[in-house]
């Protein structure tokens, strides 16, 4: 397993522990960095109109379309750090 996958996997395991929640607009980037960084490209239908969450996330998550997949971890990875700090 590359340093790179390791430090992503305890990466999404350290936010778990954070003291205080993020604001929603980081929430969806870190969403959308894991997403990115696990998957790749969006995938499937974007939700409802009325899913309001669900839409966020899949606009946040489509926003970074063709970004690499360990771009987007190497991304997610420091804003974790930077969030524990």
């Amino acid at each position: 397993m590359s340093d790179l996958k390791s430090a992503f996997e305890q990466a999404s395991r350290d936010i778990q522990g954070l003291a205080e929640r993020p604001d929603n607009e980081t929430l969806l980037h870190l969403y959308a960095l894991y997403k990115q960084g696990a998957e790749g490209d969006v995938k499937g239908d974007k939700p409802g109109f009325f899913d309001f969450v669900g839409t966020a996330k899949y606009e946040a998550w489509a926003k970074l379309k063709g970004t690499a997949s360990e771009d987007a971890q190497k991304k997610y990875v420091d804003l974790v750090k930077k969030l524990l700090a």
